[in-house]
Formats: C-alpha cells, sequence, structure tokens
C-alpha cells in the first residue's frame, strides 16, 4: 500500500503574509495613535481597523508598547544603520568617524522626521512612549562608546575628556533634540545640520595637538 505523500510546507508564503499582517496592524496603530493619542487606542480597536483578531495582535507585539517599539525601531532599517556602523568602525581616523556619527544622526533623524509629530505628540505623555525613548537612548549611548574606546587607544582623544565625559558629550551632541531644535524649529536643511555637527564634533573631541603633530 502506498504511502500518502504529505503536501510540502510552504512556509515562504507563511512568512510572506505573517509580514502582510503585521506592516497592516503597524499602519493601522500608527494611523490610530497619530489621530487618537497613544492613550486612547485600544488593542481592539486596532485589530477593528486592521480586520485581523485581537490574539493576532498579542502574538506579534504582546502589547500596545510592543507596537510602538515596532513603528519607533521601523523608522529606519536596521541594515542601512548597520551599514553606516560598520564603515564608521573601519574608519581610519578619528576624524572620518566622527563625520560617520554625524551622518548616522542625519540620517535616523531625517528618517524620524515624519514620525516626530507622532511620537512627540499625545504619546509622549504615556509612560510607554517615556520608558521605550530611555530604552532607545541607552542602546544608543552604549553603540557610542566603539568610537570613544577607539579614540583613547589611539590617544587621539582630547586632554580635556575623560572616556567617559567624551561619551556623555557625544552622546549628547548626536541627540534627537538638537536635531529637532535647528531642522524642525529654525528650519535647517539636513546638509546644514550635519555639517554642523561634525565640525562640533571635531572640534570637541579630537586632540588637535595629535593631529598637528601628523601634519607636521
Amino acid at each position: 500500500m502506498s504511502k500518502i505523500k504529505k503536501r510540502p510546507y510552504n512556509s515562504v508564503a507563511r512568512n510572506a503574509g505573517a509580514a502582510q499582517t503585521k506592516e497592516r496592524i503597524l499602519l493601522a496603530a500608527k494611523n490610530l495613535f497619530e489621530s487618537e493619542g497613544f492613550e486612547c487606542v485600544t488593542i481592539e480597536k486596532i485589530a477593528q481597523v486592521a480586520n485581523v483578531s485581537i490574539p493576532t495582535i498579542y502574538s506579534l507585539f504582546q502589547s500596545k508598547r510592543g507596537m510602538l517599539r515596532a513603528l519607533m525601531d521601523e523608522v529606519f532599517p536596521k541594515d542601512q544603520f548597520d551599514t553606516l556602523v560598520e564603515k564608521s568602525n573601519k574608519a581610519s581616523s578619528p576624524k572620518e568617524r566622527l563625520l560617520y556619527s554625524a551622518k548616522i544622526a542625519r540620517q535616523i533623524y531625517d528618517a524620524e522626521k515624519a514620525q516626530m509629530a507622532v511620537f512627540r505628540g499625545a504619546v509622549v505623555l504615556a509612560p510607554e512612549f517615556k520608558e521605550l525613548e530611555k530604552e532607545r537612548e541607552m542602546r544608543r549611548y552604549a553603540r557610542q562608546e566603539v568610537t570613544i574606546k577607539a579614540m583613547a587607544k589611539e590617544k587621539s582623544l582630547s586632554k580635556n575628556l575623560s572616556v567617559s565625559k567624551a561619551r556623555d558629550v557625544l552622546w549628547a551632541f548626536t541627540g534627537r533634540d538638537i536635531y529637532r531644535m535647528l531642522a524642525v524649529e529654525q528650519g535647517w536643511t539636513s546638509e546644514e545640520y550635519e555639517q554642523w555637527l561634525a565640525q562640533l564634533l571635531v572640534n570637541t573631541l579630537i586632540d588637535h595637538r595629535i593631529e598637528e603633530l601628523k601634519l607636521g
């Protein structure tokens, strides 16, 4: 008696369907958060607008906070970010690494600009937003350690700054609030912001006596 062959499991189609469902949920959540405010939107309302079941949302995101995290993280594609970080880590000089720091900040905040009103509007009052923002800032601070440690190792760091203070300076100067004040509130172009930030980082963090010796 011949065995009945089982139909091959189409994981590709399933993954594509899951991705489309996830995208539909996030779009519904974004629109609702923007129009009604984070705290006023329920999982039930998102499920209704996205035309999915409530358990589906919980299985993909666990909570509204999970959806907000996904919205914040998807603004700037991870592969694009990783490429810039890799180039920065491979840079041959401290100046080049700091130029990449300015470029990374500019590209992330340019991508966020369209959704900045969402993230800084009614949802900014929600505890979930504040906690996620703190998580993101801690990750950014940790990632920047590579740049400062490399400068300390090659002794190119300004003598006026300890390693910890240099990390604080790099983190503060590349923060989104400065971008918002200059590129959003004051109307600077993205190029003007990046050039100004790059020069500020170079002037503040690099020991220019070392640079002069190298040139000499």
